[in-house]
């Protein structure tokens, strides 16, 4: 059977090749993205030229993940249309460059707004549903960076990951008992199929960040360059869209609670593999080993 899925995000990058890919295997999905009449429009026009040629039920849904009356309209009517949401996606994200000395506390904060805090304003809005079935799947697009090598000047943003990380790993707990599954896709630092360098955030305050280039001068083009150079040919960010719909389309209850798409490998498969290790054991330990959804 078909699943209606929703996933944040959906403009472009990982968000938009995922909602592509999970739509050519059968499913109706949702593309979230704000500013679908004005900014986005011409993606919300190609996702439906992309639906026309393939023959598929892919459609653009205005969701800005930064407002919760956003969030609760498009949940809401997902839920009219179909009764349901099957599958949520948690892919919205930002990405800044630079020495985190040099962003504004405010600048932290919205960053955060985007990555993390939107999580909670979608689960808060489609978890009930979920619960209410007994049945449900919630993806999470974390990074490799929460527990693998981490190159200087990309800090607020490794930590916005960990941040989501962190609330996937409790949620997985949480919602076991009602039936809700989870998937955490660990993305490597994929420099090709995403314009996350390009499209990133600069911090504000520029005498700062003047003094860190006179130590650090053209460090980020140097990361840039050598993370694309680790990565074996043909790996772009389309390996991570094929990945999700690889979980969506297991059998209920077969959903793998961590998977990386990581072709440079910076070790953060082998953290993750101890990590998720120690929680299993620690778990166990307190007689909570239905918990585990592993």
């Amino acid at each position: 059977m078909s699943n209606v899925i929703v996933i944040t995000g959906a403009s472009s990058g990982f968000g938009a090749l995922t909602a592509r890919s999970l739509a050519e295997t059968g499913n109706t999905v949702y593309a979230g993205m704000h500013e679908t009449s004005g900014r986005n429009a011409p993606r919300v026009r190609a996702a439906a030229d992309h639906a026309r040629r393939h023959g598929v039920d892919l459609r653009a849904i205005e969701l800005d993940v930064n407002s919760q009356e956003s969030v609760d309209a498009a949940i809401a009517r997902v839920e009219d249309e179909h009764g349901r949401i099957d599958v949520l996606v948690h892919n919205a994200g930002q990405m800044v460059t630079g020495p985190a000395e040099a962003f504004t506390p405010d600048q932290l904060a919205e960053l955060y707004d985007v990555n993390v805090l939107s999580t909670q304003r979608v689960n808060r809005a489609a978890l009930p549903g979920m619960r209410r079935r007994g049945e449900g799947l919630v993806v999470w697009v974390s990074s490799s960076s929460v527990k693998g090598g981490t190159p200087p000047y990309l800090a607020p943003y490794f930590a916005a990951k960990a941040a989501v990380d962190s609330l996937a790993v409790g949620y997985a707990a949480e919602l076991a008992r009602w039936g809700v599954e989870t998937s955490i896709v660990v993305p490597g630092s994929f420099t090709s199929g995403t314009n996350h360098f390009a499209h990133s955030g600069r911090p504000s305050d520029a005498t700062v960040a003047a003094d860190y280039e006179s130590r650090y001068a053209g460090l980020v083009e140097q990361v840039a360059g050598k993370l694309a150079a680790l990565a074996p040919e043909g790996a772009d960010a389309s390996l991570v869209a094929d990945e999700i719909a690889r979980i969506v389309a297991l059998p209920r209850g077969r959903s793998p609670y961590r998977v990386h798409v990581d072709p440079a490998d910076d070790g953060s498969e082998e953290v993750s593999t101890v990590a998720d290790r120690v929680r299993l054991d620690f778990l166990t330990r307190i007689d909570l080993a239905d918990l585990l959804g592993i």
